[in-house]
């Protein structure tokens, strides 16, 4: 699922999903460049995953060029949380990184 901004062009990936016996082929790059293509007037792209979720952080920062950003924590919450936790996560697993890719 993606948020586009037509205004200001910063945009969201909010879940990108590739099915368990279709990873580790390629489907998830493939998915992840089909939707740069069909924006091409994105700015920025944002997304967020658990710091726990290492094949997302490597995903995201080694094959699609996102940069973290920022470190979400207890001590420095994400400001849209509105609840302690974020969704259903246990309290000792809400750590997210925030990641950001500049297009050219």
């Amino acid at each position: 699922m993606i948020v586009i901004d037509d205004k200001t062009g910063y945009n969201s990936l909010h879940l990108l999903y590739v099915k368990s016996g279709a990873q580790n082929s390629g489907n998830g790059y493939k998915i992840w460049r089909a939707i740069e293509e069909l924006h091409p007037e994105t700015r920025i792209w944002e997304t967020h995953t658990p710091y726990y979720d290492k094949r997302n952080i490597h995903f995201y920062v080694n094959r699609c060029g996102f940069k973290i950003v920022e470190f979400f924590n207890p001590k420095h919450k994400d400001p849209h949380q509105t609840s302690e936790t974020a969704g259903n996560i246990p309290k000792e697993n809400n750590y997210f990184f925030r990641f950001e890719k500049e297009m050219k």
